[in-house]
């Protein structure tokens, strides 16, 4: 009883969680979650992160950039990405950006409002149904992925399974 209440002081007192600080650490997908966030505003890969619990700063690490194309929008993750999370909100976010027209323009606020959320660029959002996020995507392919490969892409590969039938 003594070691959980110790744990739980070192946890709390703490300046930052980090992912290297123990394996046993929630994941970035469950602190996306335990801020009501779905998992999916995160691609898969993130290799490491930073959490100060008291003021809601954070940092993502990823091993390279992210690009992907999802419901005809072009994102492009950092191998950095920051920002401030409390409930339901995302402020002061860097290393997302989204393509609209020929500009990369930054996403600098993700909020969430009943089944919506909102994806801000500072001068306009554009609103999503939080089911389109229930999973993280892929970098390279997004959602449209067939064993890592984007599909509709043409592949030798995914041919032998049939040639070998």
């Amino acid at each position: 009883m003594i070691f959980i209440l110790l744990t739980v002081g070192l946890l709390c007192a703490s300046p930052a969680i980090t992912a290297a600080d123990e394996e046993s650490l929630i994941t970035v997908y469950e602190v996306l979650e335990s801020y009501d966030f779905p998992v999916g505003l995160l691609p898969k890969g993130v290799t490491s992160y930073e959490l100060d619990p008291s003021t809601g700063n954070f940092e993502v690490h990823l091993d390279q950039t992210c690009s992907f194309t999802i419901q005809g929008y072009n994102l492009k993750y950092s191998t950095k990405v920051t920002g401030t999370i409390s409930y339901k909100s995302i402020k002061n976010l860097k290393g997302i950006q989204v393509k609209i027209l020929f500009f990369w323009i930054n996403i600098v606020e993700v909020t969430m409002d009943g089944d919506d959320l909102y994806l801000s660029v500072g001068i306009a959002s554009a609103t999503f149904p939080v089911d389109n996020f229930a999973e993280s995507p892929q970098c390279g392919c997004g959602f449209d992925c067939v064993n890592g490969e984007k599909q509709g892409k043409f592949s030798f590969d995914r041919l032998l399974p049939l040639l070998e039938s």
